[in-house]
């Protein structure tokens, strides 16, 4: 039966089950993508270094039977290996030995014009989402900003304190108001508490909102009052019939 004859409702169904299929597969597809492109770059400039034992004819098997697969095959072995050197580097920072060869290190490497000043950005980058900076961030906020009637999601760093609190009636708490979709840059707003809106959504799914620009948002059930002493229970949100006509307001 063509196309054409088909009813406009299983047209529909069968768009939507394409596109369904298709958001399905996209995470599969784009891990898949990364992976494929680690191993490429990694493998495929570190293979002759790491696994300099093999003969050349092996390592650069382009004329041999399967010799696509045998390089893939090799460069998965080349990654692994340089992921588990990284690794390795990581433990040897923890102790005095290695931590004063890294510092060094980075000391000649900051001196160096232009690669000092890329080497600082990509480490204020790293360090902004390591374990132990992420433990800045106490709670995700919506806030007023940059003006009233317009919200944006901010990350609660501390409770004001000193000059900047003393001087004012209200409780202040530091907001860090982040950038879209670079998180490392933005505003320090102090805010009194009472106009700001504590989230239920962890500092995690607040950090993956802003880099995908709202593309990303964190499911949400919002708890219904119970009494005193119960548990109160999540609600699901209301869902109206589409193909009933919307209630009119009053």
């Amino acid at each position: 039966m063509p196309m054409s004859s088909l009813p406009a409702s299983s047209l529909k169904s069968i768009r939507g089950a394409f596109f369904a299929g298709l958001i399905a597969l996209a995470p599969i597809l784009v891990t898949a993508f990364v992976l494929n492109w680690l191993i490429d770059k990694i493998g495929g400039n570190f293979r002759g270094f790491f696994l300099f034992f093999l003969p050349p004819d092996v390592i650069n098997a382009t004329d041999m039977p399967y010799g696509g697969l045998i390089i893939f095959g090799l460069n998965v072995v080349a990654t692994v290996v340089a992921l588990a050197q990284i690794t390795l580097l990581g433990y040897l920072t923890r102790y005095v030995a290695g931590r004063f060869f890294f510092l060094q290190t980075e000391r000649v490497m900051q001196r160096v014009p232009l690669i000092g000043a890329i080497y600082a950005s990509v480490k204020q980058i790293v360090e902004t989402f390591s374990s132990q900076n992420r433990a800045v961030f106490q709670k995700v906020v919506l806030l007023q900003f940059p003006r009233p009637g317009v919200y944006a999601i901010g990350f609660l760093t501390n409770r004001a304190q000193g000059e900047a609190q003393a001087r004012t009636s209200a409780e202040l708490w530091n907001i860090f108001v982040p950038t879209t979709p670079n998180p490392t840059s933005g505003f320090l707003i102090m805010a009194p508490r009472h106009e700001l809106i504590e989230m239920d959504m962890t500092v995690g799914e607040g950090m993956k909102l802003i880099i995908s620009g709202g593309g990303v948002t964190p499911p949400w059930l919002p708890v219904a009052p119970a009494p005193d002493g119960a548990i109160a229970a999540p609600v699901a949100p209301a869902t109206r019939d589409p193909d009933l006509p919307a209630t009119p307001g009053p």
